[in-house]
């Protein structure tokens, strides 16, 4: 008889006392396995040492994302966190393992959320909601759940953080900071306590129901005029600050057959929609969704084919930007847009990408960098390379492979040797440029974004200050 398969697991194991002794376990196998592979390899010849290092630094660091993944809870989300934004912190093996970290979608029993939702919201408001016990989804910090508000018929969303999830956070991130000093695989300094600081807090915004419920009323403002957006109206009367409700909003993800299946002239739409949003973000508001996965855009169809929707999810990962950085970097994208060398290194060194007694070999590696990342908004004098073109000219964003090609440049110019660390918020600026990329990328479109990049162009910094150089 085949073994039945679990559907649901009964809760999160939160105890402090066990994970620590179960991730200390962990590490110490691991650090003491990588020493002794590292010190078996002592006596080979130099190339075929740092081979045998690297290959044991791998070996382990998977052993270690292994032994992460069973305790499920937020340190699954932390070592998410530290794959995305820690390849300039942490070693190459490392952020490797931890990418195959995988969202656990095995769901919490409903008997444990049912408490959890009555803790919360107490037995006459849940009366009030007929909740449908199958998750529509489940993560690692909790799950969500359908419902109807039996007064009106309302469809809401109610977003259940597990219980202990929060009061979690603080313990595992510091077993996991443990963890990584026993393998002995990193430099712990200044930029890595700093990196591992934001690391925190962003995990404790991402368990703030209340602070995201705040950000996704102000984007739902902000976009309240426009319809190629919907944001999902928030429920006040059942959301907390481990409960957020929300109306419920149809939609289609963005790689499904549906969307995929559409004209190019819809897929055009949707993409240049997200596309302009993203210059909304950096260059009007300067706030920003910095959770780069496209999971949480849904595709929301029109009967006239001419109005796609762009439905917005998840404002748990919002972030302000100040002009320290945000002027250089808008500096940058100018520089970059115009073919001005200067402009691109007065950005640069102002957010401590470059210095600027650096090589002029390593400044102008830097500086065809910048103009290849802003070639989908090329004008006419700079256009992109002829293979990233289709017949009428038009970008193809999916043909392109852009991010590739730069990450190829940078590896195999001096530019990699002579890098510095930039601002912390540089790095979520970085990453939701790519989930966008990523995301016109899937939808498959071509068009130039020079149409959606120009009105934006006279907002963009012509200049950073000697007191925003010194506060950058």
């Amino acid at each position: 008889m085949a073994k039945k398969t679990k559907k649901h697991v009964e809760k999160i194991r939160t105890g402090s006392f066990e994970r620590k002794f179960l991730m200390a376990k962990a590490g110490l196998v691991a650090g003491t396995r990588y020493a002794s592979k590292s010190a078996g390899a002592m006596l080979k010849r130099q190339d075929q040492r740092r081979k045998a290092h690297k290959r044991a630094l791998s070996q382990e660091a998977h052993y270690l994302v292994e032994e992460l993944g069973k305790l499920k809870g937020s340190v699954v989300k932390i070592g998410q966190m530290m794959a995305l934004y820690g390849e300039l912190f942490l070693p190459e093996e490392i952020t490797d393992a931890l990418h195959t970290l995988e969202e656990d979608t095995t769901p919490v029993a409903w008997t444990t959320i049912h408490h959890a939702l009555i803790t919360e919201l107490g037995s006459e408001r849940l009366m009030e909601l007929e909740i449908d016990p199958v998750p529509l989804g489940a993560a690692s910090l909790g799950q969500v759940h359908k419902a109807v508000r039996k007064s009106d018929g309302k469809v809401v969303c109610l977003k259940v953080q597990y219980p202990g999830v929060a009061e979690a956070i603080d313990s595992d991130l510091s077993s996991v900071a443990s963890l990584l000093k026993l393998t002995r695989s990193i430099q712990m300094g200044k930029d890595f306590d700093q990196w591992f600081n934001e690391i925190r807090f962003m995990m404790h915004r991402e368990v703030d129901y209340y602070e995201e419920a705040h950000t996704t009323k102000k984007f739902r403002q902000l976009l309240a005029n426009d319809p190629r957006y919907v944001v999902p109206e928030v429920i006040d009367r059942y959301s907390t600050g481990s409960v957020l409700c929300t109306s419920f909003e149809e939609g289609l993800t963005v790689n499904s057959d549906s969307v995929l299946g559409l004209t190019l002239e819809r897929r055009n739409h949707i993409a240049k929609s997200a596309l302009d949003l993203l210059f909304k973000e950096l260059f009007v508001w300067k706030e920003m969704q910095t959770d780069p996965n496209f999971g949480n855009y849904r595709i929301r169809l029109s009967e006239d084919g001419k109005s796609d929707q762009l439905v917005l999810l998840d404002f748990g990962a919002v972030r302000s930007f100040d002009d320290s950085v945000m002027k250089p970097v808008q500096l940058m994208i100018k520089g970059g847009y115009l073919r001005d060398k200067k402009r691109v290194l007065e950005g640069a060194i102002a957010v401590n990408f470059m210095q600027d007694y650096f090589p002029p070999k390593v400044l102008n590696a830097f500086t065809e960098i910048v103009y290849d990342l802003v070639e989908p908004f090329a004008n006419g004098q700079h256009p992109p390379p002829a293979f990233a073109l289709n017949q009428y000219g038009e970008y193809c964003w999916s043909l392109s492979d852009l991010p590739a090609r730069v990450a190829r440049k940078a590896t195999i110019s001096a530019v990699s040797k002579h890098f510095n660390m930039p601002p912390k918020e540089f790095l979520f600026l970085q990453r939701k440029l790519v989930g966008v990329y990523t995301m016109i990328s899937v939808l498959n479109a071509e068009f130039n974004g020079q149409d959606v990049f120009d009105p934006y162009f006279e907002l963009l910094a012509d200049h950073v200050s000697q007191e925003e150089f010194q506060e950058a």
